[in-house]
């Protein structure tokens, strides 16, 4: 088959578009014929060098298309099936996983990071991960869906528990969890606001539904908060940025409040004041991934069109290291995709 595969730790330049061998098909696996894999951050970390990437490597953890062929022991699927990939993988034996708290299984991973993903033209998945395509979405937008909006929905309705009338920031506003968080915020009735780099994104996030963006080249967010909440703050920050935004995201909490953080794409070290959080009743949450569960939950919405993916651009499967690149200048509101065969 035809995949995009690194063979060294480095730029974008060492990502190449090359012949690799066939995954195997095991017994409770299937193997899937990619249309399509939407790229995420986790796989420029992989590109950089982050612990756990074993070389070669295939990146690609949003994954949809075609039921290829069907492993030994699998039932309730057909050749042909059009499919898109729940991207967590986890022993589903474990007391975590039978309790429905999988995304804690101690064999957890997610699809392209421990193991080979989406970057291809065939991945192989345990059939459990395989779920029905939504009818009305393309391959692309199919793949548009799965991480980020179920990291958004684990942080907002997991972890920190929305619900009417909570006020929200949601860091990074077109970025793919970005997109996620203002839908599943204004879902459950949630006043929101967010942060873009640019004006263009500002008016994008407001369609989206939005209620007020600040452009963070121009402002400052957290006077922004306190000016649009009279002083009060936001009962809910999302984040994954980190220590660029940390400490005014800490200050722009209500009484209360939480902050619930995914990733640190600024940097894994951050530094604050304990006063401000004990004194005030902050909760800091992680947050990681989310459940199977979860992911068939939002999907609901999903399919009766009340959230929404939102694709910035579509590449060629050959073009995945332009596709980095475009990720990493920050250009996209919205998930970027990898178009395959």
């Amino acid at each position: 088959m035809k995949a995009v595969v690194f063979r060294e730790f480095g730029d974008v330049d060492t990502l190449k578009y090359t012949d690799f061998p066939d995954p195997d098909v095991k017994p409770g696996e299937v193997l899937i014929k990619v249309r399509a894999c939407a790229l995420n951050h986790l796989d420029i970390w992989e590109r950089q060098g982050l612990s756990g990437v074993a070389l070669p490597h295939i990146s690609g953890s949003d994954v949809s298309g075609i039921v290829e062929d069907i492993g030994e022991g699998v039932e309730g699927m057909t050749r042909g099936d059009e499919i898109l990939v729940s991207p967590g993988i986890s022993c589903m034996r474990c007391e975590r996983c039978l309790r429905g708290d999988d995304n804690q299984c101690g064999h957890y991973t997610i699809l392209g990071y421990r193991n080979n993903g989406g970057y291809a033209e065939y991945v192989s998945v345990p059939a459990v991960n395989v779920i029905p395509k939504p009818q009305h979405l393309t391959f692309g937008e199919a793949a548009s869906v799965p991480l980020v909006f179920l990291t958004a929905w684990h942080m907002l309705v997991g972890r920190a528990g929305i619900k009417p009338g909570d006020s929200v920031l949601v860091q990074a506003g077109g970025s793919g969890v970005g997109i996620a968080a203002i839908q599943i915020a204004k879902l459950f009735g949630a006043y929101v606001i967010t942060t873009a780099g640019s004006d263009d994104k500002i008016e994008k996030a407001k369609a989206l539904g939005a209620d007020h963006a600040v452009n963070y080249t121009r402002h400052d967010f957290e006077e922004e908060v306190k000016r649009l909440t009279g002083g009060q703050g936001v009962d809910i920050v999302i984040d994954h940025i980190g220590p660029e935004v940390w400490d005014k995201s800490i200050r722009s909490l209500a009484r209360n409040g939480r902050l619930v953080t995914c990733g640190s794409t600024s940097g894994p070290s951050v530094g604050f004041d304990l006063r401000y959080v004990f004194s005030r009743h902050l909760s800091l949450l992680g947050s990681y991934m989310g459940k199977k569960a979860e992911l068939l939950e939002l999907l609901r919405f999903v399919d009766s069109g009340r959230l929404k993916p939102v694709v910035h651009r579509v590449f060629k499967l050959k073009d995945a290291a332009m596709a980095q690149q475009e990720m990493l200048e920050r250009k996209n509101f919205g998930k970027i995709v990898l178009e395959v065969g």
